[in-house]
């Protein structure tokens, strides 16, 4: 994959993530653009307990386009550093809040400097409790903000068998978020939500 393809990956205003709930050991996701083709393949390994997610462009895992990592091993209100390989630069950061996500998921996005400029947070508490204490049948639904605007939303698809997670961008037209931190803020939440399940 070159350059340019790798940059049109990041182009996108829509991905779905996709990851098997029913998988033994480590867990495997798959990212999908608009047209249902594999953009991103990530293989978590099992047992590891400094978090260090890699999304390459396919299975053969030969080339890089994201490297995703756990600054500390307890995952509380664990900060993930978010890197793009190619350009050997941290990009930003995806920092969990601790308290405030035991009711409700809620995540702070913050620059390359670890300045704050957003946040993901689940839909509602009334939701969140629901799902937490009721059932786990209600699909999960996140609202990102960039500085108090509305840029994103990510949605979980109800099924059983697979996680399916869709992140829409189509509203932040200023392009607001950088569309790697999207990707990785959705491979975050499935990850933890695989754990959670």
């Amino acid at each position: 994959m070159t350059n340019s393809t790798m940059a049109n990956v990041f182009a996108l205003s829509q991905y779905t993530v996709r990851r098997k709930i029913f998988k033994i050991f480590g867990g495997a996701f798959h990212v999908y653009d608009p047209m249902s083709r594999i953009v991103g393949y990530s293989k978590m390994a099992a047992f590891k307990l400094k978090e260090d997610i890699r999304l390459y462009t396919d299975e053969s895992m030969r080339t890089e386009l994201l490297v995703i990592q756990a600054r500390q091993i307890i995952d509380f209100s664990a900060a993930y550093d978010v890197y793009d390989p190619a350009e050997g630069a941290k990009i930003g950061v995806l920092r969990r809040r601790g308290f405030k996500s035991l009711l409700k998921d809620e995540w702070e996005i913050l620059s390359a400097s670890d300045e704050p400029i957003g946040t993901v947070a689940e839909d509602s508490w009334l939701m969140a409790t629901l799902r937490r204490f009721l059932t786990n049948l209600i699909p999960q639904s996140y609202h990102v903000d960039i500085q108090g605007t509305p840029v994103a939303i990510i949605r979980q698809n109800f099924n059983p068998f697979v996680l399916k997670l869709k992140v829409d961008l189509t509203h932040d037209t200023q392009q607001l978020l950088d569309r790697r931190l999207a990707l990785a803020a959705t491979i975050l939440l499935a990850a933890i939500e695989g754990r959670q399940n």
